[in-house]
């Protein structure tokens, strides 16, 4: 496909340059997966609509058509693996994925343990979903209260230090939204565009965010980090610029769903008017 030819050649440029340097290709891990012929991605499985799983159990969204299209490109085989916010960074430490595209936020402190490849590929801020009954106009209003939150959530630290908010942390959506339901905390401390989702369902009329947003932060997919300079974190690194100047994220973003994100449309334009085609 025309879509993918950049990635292609970076595909054979890469494998070229394992077949030369044979040290280097030990390390790598693009060897393995043009070898082996599986590309074992982490992903979401509980975060509608970027990963999440289908009623007959498979996986969809924006962040599984991208690694689809990683795999399609190198001419592989996708295996999901199931990662929480708690794990991801942990499971491709250890070796058990080869990829990482699971709603990470890029912070600093993540780059020191895995490779977050550059450009990134989405963003966002944080926020709260509350119930409609409560009136809230302010974040300072929130100290002292309970936020449910998922673990591992770049932001919940941040929400405490600043806001001195109580985390309630729970390791899956589901968790976290059956004790809001119940009433075991105030609100939900969340990515703000997947609340804008939540709210677009009439499953949540009875709530809102009625909050400013807080530190937009972007979003990285990964790579172990001896992987980042290497011809697998590079070619990482060409699939999400390709992306980024055909268009294709804002059409997996329509797909899904989900409004139109003002950063994929900075990225689309800035690529677009910069890369020959």
């Amino acid at each position: 496909m025309a879509l993918f030819a950049f990635a292609r050649r970076a595909t054979l440029a890469a494998a070229a340059l394992l077949a030369a340097a044979p040290g280097l290709a030990r390390a790598d891990t693009m060897q393995s997966i043009l070898s082996e012929g599986v590309l074992r991605v982490g992903v979401r499985a509980d975060y509608r609509p970027w990963g999440f799983r289908d009623p007959a159990g498979e996986f969809v969204g924006m962040e599984i058509e991208m690694a689809r299209a990683v795999a399609e490109t190198l001419g592989v085989t996708p295996e999901f693996v199931p990662v929480v916010a708690a794990n991801r960074m942990q499971f491709l430490e250890q070796g058990q994925i080869d990829l990482m595209i699971a709603t990470m936020s890029d912070t600093a402190e993540r780059r020191g343990i895995v490779g977050i490849v550059h450009p990134n590929y989405y963003s966002s801020g944080f926020n709260v979903i509350m119930p409609a009954s409560v009136q809230v106009t302010e974040w300072e209003q929130l100290r002292g209260r309970d936020l449910c939150a998922i673990q591992g959530a770049w932001y919940n630290r941040l929400a405490q230090e600043t806001y001195e908010v109580e985390i309630v942390a729970f390791t899956g959506t589901a968790e976290v939204e059956t004790a809001l339901r119940q009433g075991r905390c105030l609100g939900w401390l969340y990515d703000d565009n997947l609340i804008a989702v939540m709210l677009a369902n009439p499953d949540w009329s009875d709530f809102h965010q009625p909050l400013e947003s807080q530190r937009d932060t972007p979003w990285g997919l990964a790579v172990r980090l001896e992987d980042r300079d290497g011809p697998w974190g590079r070619f990482m690194s060409g699939m999400v610029a390709e992306w980024h100047r055909t268009g294709q994220l804002l059409a997996w973003e329509n797909a899904a769903g989900i409004s139109e994100s003002p950063f994929l449309r900075r990225m689309h334009t800035a690529l677009a008017d910069h890369i020959a085609e």
